[in-house]
């Protein structure tokens, strides 16, 4: 396997479908950081579509329309302006035609969402190769670091409820390519998914905590060295108080930007793992 073991969001317990837009005549957007959720929209009708088994509109539609296309379009749509800046009417426009079109193709926003969803998720498995086997400690990295690039790629991904899964392709395929890189652990099949989502969750905290440091900076308009500057002469007071000995003891460049909290917590993550494949191998 190459470089790009990890799979962008296999984490079987992940997904979402946006609530509304469910009929032809009507049109909800987004709102909320968890009011997108798998289960919002015909489950049945999802699957039908990403598995490529349902019926293909046969007439009407505006020539070079396809469902690739307007897929396409609402990832675009979402990375540029967030999940709330999309719905079959601004769709609609950013394709050029009528939003009656689109239905043709995707019943409602619930559906699109779960398309956008494998869409995204496959992104990571166009260069994976599992012809050669792999390192498990490397299949991890590469894990961790291709589902953190997906997700600064696509941070409307953070605001989507995962707690049900439409398994599209893309899905399914990732989670095949992650077992498949993992398997020389010696882990139960249990014990391989629970390293999964070990990591999977470790990587969304990263993320989210990236993502909400920069949107906090931009609805506020204060940068990050100005919002902690600005709390200075408090905290100034606070540690020459005596009350907070620990904190006031620390480095002056404990809160520096640069050390790489994500190397460092990634690599005690396989770290610990070491430690249980390990005990396997020795039979404990």
């Amino acid at each position: 396997m190459k470089k790009k073991t990890g799979t962008g969001d296999t984490n079987a317990t992940s997904d979402a479908s946006a609530t509304g837009d469910t009929s032809a005549t009507g049109d909800t957007s987004a709102t909320g950081a968890t009011s997108d959720a798998s289960g919002g929209g015909r489950i049945g009708r999802s699957l039908e579509i990403l598995w490529g088994t349902g019926e293909r509109p046969t007439r009407g539609p505006k020539p070079g329309l396809t469902l690739d296309r307007i897929v396409g379009a609402a990832v675009a749509l979402a990375d540029a302006e967030g999940m709330d800046a999309v719905s079959m009417r601004r769709l609609s426009t950013e394709l050029g035609t009528g939003t009656m079109s689109l239905y043709r193709y995707v019943p409602g926003k619930a559906e699109l969402l779960d398309l956008m969803l494998d869409r995204v998720q496959g992104e990571p498995l166009d260069a994976v190769d599992t012809s050669e086997p792999v390192d498990w400690r490397e299949a991890v990295e590469t894990m961790a670091r291709t589902h953190l690039a997906l997700l600064r790629r696509h941070p409307w991904l953070l605001k989507i409820n995962q707690a049900r899964t439409v398994l599209g392709p893309s899905a399914v395929l990732g989670l095949e390519v992650s077992l498949a890189a993992l398997r020389g652990m010696g882990l139960t099949d249990k014990e391989l998914i629970g390293a999964i989502i070990t990591v999977q969750s470790f990587v969304v905290g990263i993320a989210r905590m990236e993502t909400e440091a920069d949107e906090a900076a931009k609805e506020t308009g204060l940068s990050h060295e100005d919002f902690w500057a600005s709390q200075t002469p408090y905290l100034e007071r606070a540690m020459a108080s005596g009350r907070f000995p620990l904190v006031a003891g620390l480095d002056e460049d404990t809160f520096s930007t640069d050390f790489d909290h994500f190397s460092f917590g990634l690599r005690r993550l396989i770290a610990g793992f070491e430690v249980l494949v390990t005990e396997r191998a020795e039979g404990r």
